[in-house]
């Protein structure tokens, strides 16, 4: 049987190459996303224009997985934002700002995850991945709403796995460290902060996507299947310092 993924902001970034890796394996993919891929760069099997935050929207797109392809076996919550430069420091974020990015890294993983887990039920069997970040146990500094939304995706990866296990259903978390993707290529290309960055990583550079994408296809394939509950941090040591 083909095993089926959902992808949310799959057009770009880590996002793209999640769906690149899946697609490689074998796995029939759809994805989620609010803008659609580039124009001749689209592989996934299907391409859903939805936003995450929206929970019409995100039913209406679950409903259409399902009638395409039947079941759904895996469910990658890689949609998020870092917010705009001014999500700073917590007295110097516009509400509006903070609300922004709960809506999406928060809000958007619950509604994806609420979606789909009758149909893992149903099914007796599915794996919800999240992508957190290594914030989202350790704080950045001045990025107060990225940090504690990326808490609040990790644990409610955790709760997840805690209270779907009996049922089949594993949920996990990745947590990547500094990635280059268009999301950070403000910084990443100013050559004074890239160096900032990679001084803080032991490993000396930062990642790119599919070193990211490779992790999430490991945990999608079904090989760790006794994993569940666990945040795999991806980070080039940055956290062991």
């Amino acid at each position: 049987m083909e095993r089926v993924a959902v992808v949310t902001g799959g057009s770009s970034g880590i996002g793209r190459a999640t769906v690149e890796a899946l697609c490689t394996d074998g796995v029939r993919v759809a994805v989620l996303d609010l803008a659609p891929a580039p124009e001749g760069a689209e592989i996934a099997d299907l391409t859903i224009e939805a936003d995450v935050t929206d929970a019409d929207q995100v039913t209406a797109a679950v409903a259409g997985v399902v009638d395409r392809f039947g079941r759904i076996d895996v469910l990658v919550n890689n949609a998020g934002i870092t917010g705009s430069q001014r999500a700073t420091t917590l007295h110097e974020t516009p509400i509006e700002e903070w609300d922004r990015v709960f809506a999406v890294n928060v809000r958007g993983v619950f509604l994806c995850t609420h979606a789909v887990l009758p149909i893992m039920l149903e099914q007796g069997s599915g794996h919800v991945i999240t992508l957190a970040s290594s914030a989202g146990l350790v704080a950045f500094p001045g990025r107060s709403a990225y940090t504690a939304s990326k808490g609040a995706a990790l644990m409610l990866a955790k709760s997840v796995a805690v209270d779907y296990a009996a049922a089949g259903i594993r949920s996990n978390a990745v947590c990547p460290g500094m990635v280059e993707t268009p999301m950070t290529q403000w910084r990443l290309d100013v050559p004074e902060l890239r160096a900032e960055s990679e001084a803080n990583i032991p490993l000396g550079r930062v990642a790119q996507p599919h070193e990211i994408a490779d992790a999430v296809s490991v945990l999608a394939s079904g090989r760790m299947a006794y994993m569940t509950g666990h945040a795999l941090l991806i980070d080039g040591g940055w956290t062991a310092l």
